[in-house]
């Protein structure tokens, strides 16, 4: 019995390694936060070790997201980060919610819950490790973007407006 379990496991395990979810590399920067936003090198750098992989159209894949089920979760992973927040179409977003994105990222990394551990669990991903100082750097820079808009734009239109909801 426990054989004929063992290789229904091992038949499942070989096959789904055939259903491969899309990968994240489009690559389009058209509507890139650089596009609008300064962004200086030492940012970029932050940006592209800390935060790219899922906040961006173009993920660098490590060696075993090759293997399922984790490319499933690495793809889900991707998908959600992207929803959140995506660096490669930030400037298509209307300006209230940059701005929202901008104040997002500050408390996100203020508090430390990004880059999330699970990505740098181990020793993967040695590079987004943030030191307090490059966390210093992206709540500056973020703050730098939000006090440029609010210099560019009236005050209203940098809040974000909740929908109402209607009651029947």
């Amino acid at each position: 019995m426990f054989k004929k379990i063992a290789l229904g496991l091992l038949l499942v395990l070989i096959t789904i390694q055939f259903i491969k979810p899309e990968k994240n590399l489009s690559d389009n920067q058209t509507h890139n936060v650089a596009m609008k936003y300064p962004v200086s090198n030492e940012v970029k750098e932050i940006l592209e070790l800390a935060c790219y992989d899922c906040h961006s159209n173009k993920t660098t894949y490590p060696w075993y997201d090759n293997i399922q089920p984790v490319a499933w979760f690495l793809d889900h992973h991707v998908r959600e980060g992207k929803r959140e927040l995506n660096f490669s179409g930030f400037t298509k977003l209307p300006i209230a919610v940059q701005n929202h994105k901008f104040d997002e990222t500050i408390e996100m990394v203020e508090k430390k819950e990004m880059p999330l551990q699970s990505y740098t669990f181990l020793g993967l991903h040695k590079g987004a490790n943030l030191t307090d100082q490059q966390r210093q750097v992206l709540i500056s820079w973020a703050r730098n973007q939000m006090t440029l808009l609010k210099n560019q734009y009236p005050a209203d239109s940098l809040v974000l407006r909740r929908k109402k909801v209607t009651t029947k």
